[in-house]
């Protein structure tokens, strides 16, 4: 072995083996006689079958039962606990039996509430499909009680009809007996998954018989640990860490923040080190680092799209004078590839390889995404502000002229918009609004019937507000301006026109969340060909223009409250 490559490790220490919090499982009853348990539903689809199969075994089994019924107070899709819930568990309840983890965020957000409900001395299982087992323990190991207890079931609650869902609760109803009533043992050493490789070492060493070899060594490795996006790898030297370090003008062991939904340690090093991996430029730093705030920021609620079984992947838009600085496109092909756009699908692919090796966002334990998305590979682009007609995004954000910014917004996502037809901005409207009417089937399409807004502190992005971003053509946005409409116009016209009928938006929807959220709207059960708006306000759409000539546009459906931060130059 004649050479030997030398490398950063860029995979972070999650928190939970540094100094993360750790709290004992509760203590267990020996009956559940006389016991008052608390039947909790978080909402998914279908969970409410399986809380009355295990309501009816349990008063089988044991005397003088007293149940109370409970829903998750906030969100929508998954909901969740509220302290004043947690508040009453701890005050009124013996034990809890919570339903359904059977997709990547749900199964974080249920066993997150039961991991709560066991710290506060109330013993609690949640039943987890078979296929997310080791993103449950994971997650309840990150939450800091590793011995709470999925029950879990062959198959996912949703989509099946009831009498299967009762048989998988009866042939479980043993391990949900023990579970409750068992003495919890508590882990000396916590548990470890094995399609999860951490390392701790500095630095990470490969051979060959020459460079070349070495670097294909250490691609491989890559890809056998999981570590790599599927795409060779830039390898990430100390010159070249140490460049990107320096340009961010922070120390390298700055800790930016525990990045979800491992809560890895996300050091400046960590970051460069990553950002180098998918090629990027010292001088693109300050734009990874606001990059890095934006999704640090609580209401985008990383954690949950990072492990969800859908497709929602980050879209970063970047406004002001530093897109020209470092070369970002913003017209042609702006999205990519190419090498036109090489800063752009850099700074894109850096956010998706921190999200995996900083975040520990990996397929198969903590991204659980059924089929995935090539948008999950990078998504950057800058604004084209010289044919941006109204002020440019950033001011629009509340921002000075002078500011540079990054946005993360991050869809479901993202469909053509074709109209090489109209001037009139009424029509434009119309043809947009087929889009905008009919991209449902999201999570995220008519979601606002079935949710209480969640407080955007809370980390969860299902909490009510969406922004649908719309990636207007230059050419597009011309004609409205000369119309003399606004954003605001707009925004408010697609709104008034993206309607369907209440039964349709509700089809993929749970109608007992739609009673528990909006009683005030039961009349819509008696009219159910009312049309009724897809989205709660003309505020969930937002607009941002870039791209070259023609009227192409892009409609990006369904995503998280967009988050702006300014580029800081230290």
């Amino acid at each position: 072995m004649s050479a030997r490559l030398s490398i950063v490790n860029p995979v972070a220490t999650p928190r939970s083996h540094a100094d993360g919090d750790r709290f004992p499982p509760a203590p267990r009853p020996e009956t559940l006689d006389g016991a008052t348990v608390a039947l909790y539903w978080n909402g998914k689809q279908n969970g409410l079958d399986a809380l009355v199969k295990a309501r009816e075994l349990i008063e089988a089994a044991y005397e003088d039962v007293t149940f109370v019924e409970m829903t998750g107070a906030l969100g929508g899709t998954t909901r969740y606990l509220s302290e004043e819930q947690l508040t009453l568990i701890e005050e009124k309840v013996d034990a809890l039996v919570g339903t359904s983890a059977d997709c990547g965020s749900c199964t974080s957000w249920l066993i997150r509430d039961l991991c709560e409900v066991e710290r506060r001395g109330v013993p609690a299982i949640g039943y987890t499909a078979a296929i997310f087992d080791e993103d449950a323990r994971f997650s309840a190991k990150t939450f800091g009680v590793p011995e709470a207890c999925p029950v879990i079931v062959p198959e996912c609650f949703s989509n099946k009809d009831t009498a299967e869902i009762h048989r998988m609760v009866e042939e479980s109803f043993a391990e949900v007996v023990e579970c409750l009533t068992k003495p919890r043992p508590v882990f000396d050493v916590l548990p470890e998954f094995a399609s999860m490789v951490l390392e701790s070492a500095p630095e990470l060493h490969y051979g060959g018989g020459d460079l070349l070899e070495a670097f294909d060594e250490m691609q491989r490795r890559f890809v056998a640990n999981g570590w790599s996006d599927g795409m060779p790898l830039v390898p990430p030297t100390r010159a070249k860490v140490d460049a990107m370090i320096a340009a961010s003008g922070l120390d390298g062991g700055h800790v930016v923040g525990d990045f979800a939904p491992g809560f890895g340690i996300g050091t400046v090093e960590k970051i460069a080190a990553n950002a180098v991996m998918a090629g990027c430029r010292p001088e693109t730093m300050p734009v990874i680092m606001a990059m890095m705030e934006c999704v640090l920021d609580p209401s985008i609620g990383l954690r949950t799209w990072a492990m969800s079984t859908g497709p929602q992947a980050p879209v970063v838009l970047v406004s002001g004078p530093i897109a020209d600085e470092i070369g970002m496109n913003r017209g042609m092909c702006a999205l990519g590839p190419g090498s036109v756009s090489e800063v752009n699908v850099a700074i894109g692919r850096a956010l998706r390889l921190i999200m995996m090796n900083v975040g520990l966002s990996y397929p198969g334990i903590t991204d659980m995404d059924t089929i995935g998305t090539p948008m999950k590979f990078s998504a950057c682009v800058a604004e084209n502000e010289e044919r941006t007609p109204w002020e440019p995004w950033r001011v629009q954000q509340g921002h000075s002229l002078e500011d540079s910014t990054v946005t993360v917004n991050v869809p479901y996502g993202m469909t053509e918009f074709f109209d090489f037809q109209n001037s009139d901005p009424e029509k434009l409207i119309e043809s947009w609004s087929t889009l905008t009417s009919h991209a449902v089937g999201t999570p995220s399409a008519g979601a606002w019937l079935i949710k209480k807004d969640a407080p955007l502190e809370a980390g969860y992005p299902f909490h009510g507000t969406f922004s649908n971003l719309l990636l207007m053509a230059p050419d597009h946005a011309a004609a409205f301006a000369a119309a003399g409409w606004t954003p605001a116009d707009i925004k408010e016209a697609i709104h008034r026109r993206t309607k369907l009928p209440f039964r349709q938006l509700m089809l993929n929807q749970s109608m007992p969340a739609f009673e528990t959220s909006h009683p005030e709207l039961r009349w819509l059960l008696d009219a159910p060909e009312t049309p009724v708006t897809v989205n709660p306000s003309a505020d969930c759409f937002e607009l941002f223009v870039v791209g070259a000539k023609a009227g192409r546009s892009q409609f990006c459906f369904g995503g998280t409250n967009s988050v702006t931060k300014p580029v800081i130059r230290r």
